[in-house]
């Protein structure tokens, strides 16, 4: 082979070479490119998903929203600042009785299992009217104060009482029997059991109420949360209340709690009840 031959053989060979590599150069930069793109939009895509994340966490829940709500729909057959005052009874009637419940609360209800029937028969005879008052502290709830809480246990006792207020919205006794209902043996859960939050179960205990039983408008405020800022309303009523009561279930009558043999408990026996009634309507 001539040295010319050899030369160019050698030329060329180098050329090869140098095209192929910048062949691969280019690949090597091109794959740097797509790796850096994706895990850019892999990287956006993670902030996005952190902050979605977030703003959910941050966004208010449906009753915390409400906490603040100006506009109150408040049911039939209440008076007073949004509708908060439910007074049940004859006008002849001249004592108040005043109830304070929350719809979760296992001795309230023991105690609409065992005297609920004999109040709704004095309210009917005219001895006295009740007052109601709907408590939500069993859900976490403190409305009153400067750091209000909403919801940190459940939701049940809040939408109990927005259901209580569209069957108020039909009749004062569909309130009466659907209150009665709700607290009822077959249909109370266990205080840890939210089963009220269930607009569903709702409804169905309120099947067993014939103003109620397929009423297509109490199921639709039921459903549409029509009573819900107003029950939230209710709720801050009890927290404020001046007859200095924190629990349930507690009855008062001339701003004095009507207590038990036991002088301090609501009583939880008609024989007591009865007593204690007698004495507070002398009074």
């Amino acid at each position: 082979m001539s040295k010319r031959n050899s030369q160019a053989n050698k030329s060329a060979a180098r050329e090869r070479l140098r095209a192929e590599r910048e062949r691969q150069a280019k690949k090597d930069r091109a794959r740097r490119q797509v790796v850096v793109g994706v895990s850019v939009v892999a990287g956006l895509a993670v902030v996005a998903g952190i902050s979605y994340a977030v703003m959910q966490l941050n966004k208010p829940s449906h009753w915390d929203s409400l906490k603040d709500e100006k506009t109150v729909v408040a049911p039939k057959n209440t008076s007073g600042k949004d509708g908060t005052t439910v007074v049940i009874g004859k006008d002849s009637a001249k004592k108040t009785l005043k109830l304070y419940e929350d719809s979760r609360c296992p001795i309230c209800a023991s105690f609409e299992q065992t005297v609920g029937s004999t109040v709704t028969k004095d309210v009917a005879d005219g001895k006295y009217k009740i007052q109601y008052i709907g408590a939500s502290f069993i859900d976490g709830d403190s409305l009153g104060g400067d750091n209000p809480s909403v919801g940190t246990r459940g939701e049940g006792s809040k939408n109990a009482l927005s259901a209580l207020g569209a069957a108020l919205n039909v009749s004062t006794d569909a309130f009466l029997e659907y209150k009665s209902a709700l607290y009822s043996a077959e249909f109370h859960p266990d205080e840890a059991d939210d089963k009220f939050k269930d607009d569903s179960y709702l409804i169905k205990v309120a099947d067993s109420v014939k103003e109620l039983k397929g009423n297509k408008a109490f199921q639709k405020a039921v459903e549409d949360g029509t009573y819900d800022a107003w029950a939230l309303k209710m709720s801050k009523s009890f927290d404020e209340n001046k007859d200095d009561v924190t629990g349930t279930p507690t009855l008062v009558m001339d701003g004095k709690k009507i207590t038990g043999s036991d002088g301090k408990n609501a009583p939880m026996t008609v024989e007591d009840f009865n007593t204690a009634m007698t004495a507070a309507l002398k009074g």
